[in-house]
């Protein structure tokens, strides 16, 4: 995976740039701490869609009824499982890389998205570290709604802060940065 990130960054390489460090997020389902406020938020509203639906064909409801609840039981479907592949499948598709003049990442759930930030121009970054030395660097100042939902979040249309999620060792990476700055 490690050499796929490689070499994905390395085609954005532009002339006499070069890669100081590379990676890729951690993978597979991981929880975020924002979990602790979206889980039961979730299971809270699949609950009642699901309640609601099941409510809606025991009653024998008018077809407006039971077709009202279906977004609702879609949301929570998605609520409670579907964004956790969604986070997984885009962190499988996902490579950070970082030169002596931008942080690159590359992306895409669907087709394939180039961000790049001038390291001149980057005034706000922040570290997110764990114990394990892992951790976020957020490449930006997080919206109101992004600190919430989580800075890089897998809700669809959420806003989301450019970020290096899930790194490890990301405090030598941290430093990376602000020494490219300065240099």
């Amino acid at each position: 995976m490690v050499d796929a990130a490689q070499q994905e960054i390395a085609r954005e390489l532009a002339a006499g740039e070069s890669l100081l460090w590379y990676g890729v997020p951690r993978q597979g389902i991981r929880l975020r701490s924002n979990d602790a406020l979206l889980i039961p938020f979730s299971l809270l509203w699949g609950g009642f869609a699901f309640f609601w639906e099941a409510t809606a064909f025991a009653s024998h409801a008018p077809a407006f009824f039971l077709l009202w609840g279906v977004p609702f039981v879609l949301a929570g479907v998605y609520l409670i499982i579907g964004r956790f592949y969604v986070d997984s499948i885009q962190r499988a598709r996902t490579a950070y890389g970082l030169t002596s003049t931008r942080a690159i990442i590359v992306n895409g759930l669907r087709g394939r998205t180039v961000k790049s930030l001038p390291l001149k121009t980057l005034s706000d970054f922040t570290l997110t570290e764990l114990s394990d030395r892992s951790g976020t660097i957020a490449l930006g100042t997080p919206s109101p709604y992004g600190r919430v939902l989580g800075a890089t979040s897998s809700w669809p249309g959420a806003p989301s802060t450019p970020a290096f999620d899930m790194i490890e060792d990301a405090k030598s990476v941290y430093s990376m940065i602000r020494n490219a700055q300065t240099a």
